[in-house]
């Protein structure tokens, strides 16, 4: 088990093995990770006081950060999410389908619903209900248009691009592309 994965109070996370996860996402406690999904760089889901549960095929892009409130705000993530990077994701339902845009932050007790779209960098508040087939936007997310068939179309290709993706470097396919540098030789690689 990775150092990153890690017990509380005796539940260890729960991840299907065809995840990707990357080296240094931290997934702590009660968290159930569905099949085809993926956590990518630098994310943090902890699942301390309540459970985080995430469903096939989702995908949380590079920092974002998954928490939970006390009962009864546990995450509740469907199949076929997209997450931006640095999301902040609190005690909250997230239902199938759905995308979170980049740098947005969704509290206790919101629901987004299915298919429903948060624009980068809005906050929906705790309580508040997104709306299936709608683009919500700002500080606080309010809905701003219904989506359109370019919208629909990024949400239907999103999660299968990110399954193959994950698969990828999952399966250690991009070695002959890249690999890790070390400092010393990163110094040669500059000079």
């Amino acid at each position: 088990m990775s150092s990153h994965i890690i017990a509380f109070r005796g539940v260890t996370p729960d991840i299907a093995p065809d995840c990707f996860i990357a080296p240094n996402a931290a997934i702590i406690g009660a968290v159930t990770i569905g099949a085809g999904s993926s956590i990518w760089f630098s994310c943090v889901l902890r699942g301390d006081v309540n459970a985080i549960r995430i469903g096939r095929n989702s995908n949380l892009q590079d920092g974002t950060v998954v928490h939970v409130g006390d009962p009864p705000h546990s995450v509740s993530i469907g199949n076929n999410v997209l997450i931006g990077h640095l999301a902040m994701i609190h005690g909250c339902t997230i239902e199938d389908g759905a995308f979170i845009g980049m740098q947005s932050m969704v509290l206790d007790g919101a629901v987004i619903e299915k298919g429903a779209f948060v624009a980068a960098g809005s906050l929906v508040p705790p309580g508040k209900r997104v709306t299936a087939g709608h683009l919500w936007a700002g500080r606080p997310a309010r809905p701003i248009r219904k989506l359109t068939e370019k919208d629909l179309h990024m949400l239907a290709v999103g999660a299968p691009h990110y399954v193959a993706l994950a698969q990828e470097f999952r399966q250690g396919e991009t070695d002959r592309d890249c690999h890790i540098v070390q400092a010393d030789d990163a110094e040669g690689a500059t000079g």
